[in-house]
């Protein structure tokens, strides 16, 4: 680490220059930070699971009874059948809630390192309300990160914020119940993207301007 006074190179575990005695300034925004371990985020995931169930619940709610109101007004699908359908389908809304709610404890944390960028030019049809389509022309940016012989991608369409805020060679923490990534370097960054919400806010703020999590710096 160099010495911000005379220059010499010192190791990293030294908190004074090797060479001029002084003190040495490392630079913060350097390593994983241990706010990862703050209140507010343990509070965020236990916030996300409940909203998850609690909304599940009250779609089904919704289909049970807007099926069962059918059943009673249209001659096409009475009751018990149309009931029964709005049951099935609300339990599947449960089921996928509970399945989410699952993976989000079984994520785990992981160490990984940025290996490839890439663009795609990609095209796909539209269609109109005419009963016509057209060819729409779109980009897929690509990060690839390496973790545990596996190879991880991020994908974002028409967006290339992700894709310019990571370098190849950066080191990264996935970390497992917030399905969020952290740069071990963001010296040289003026953006951060918040490991709850996934917001993009300024490297000078501490906390996220939307969810109010400690941004990890």
């Amino acid at each position: 680490m160099a010495c911000s006074h005379c220059g010499a190179d010192s190791p990293k575990n030294k908190n004074f220059c090797v060479e001029c005695g002084k003190e040495i300034k490392k630079n913060k925004l350097v390593g994983y930070s241990t706010k990862i371990n703050d209140p507010a985020f343990k509070k965020y995931i236990k916030d996300t699971k409940t909203w998850s169930l609690l909304f599940a619940v009250i779609l089904s709610l919704i289909v049970t009874i807007s099926f069962y109101i059918y059943g009673e007004t249209n001659n096409e699908m009475e009751n018990p059948e149309a009931l029964f359908i709005g049951l099935i389908i609300s339990a599947m809304f449960i089921v996928i809630a509970l399945i989410q709610v699952i993976s989000i404890n079984k994520t785990k944390t992981f160490d990984g390192v940025v290996i490839d960028k890439k663009i795609e030019e990609h095209s796909r049809r539209r269609h109109t309300s005419n009963n016509d389509y057209y060819i729409e022309e779109y980009l897929v940016y690509y990060v690839l990160i390496k973790a545990d012989n596996n190879t991880i991608s991020l994908r974002a369409e028409d967006d290339d914020t992700v894709f310019n805020y990571f370098n190849i060679g950066d080191k990264v923490r996935h970390h497992g119940k917030l399905k969020t990534y952290e740069k071990y370097d963001k010296s040289n960054d003026s953006i951060i993207f918040c490991n709850a919400c996934s917001s993009l806010n300024d490297i000078e703020a501490d906390y996220c301007f939307r969810c109010k999590c400690p941004l990890l710096k």
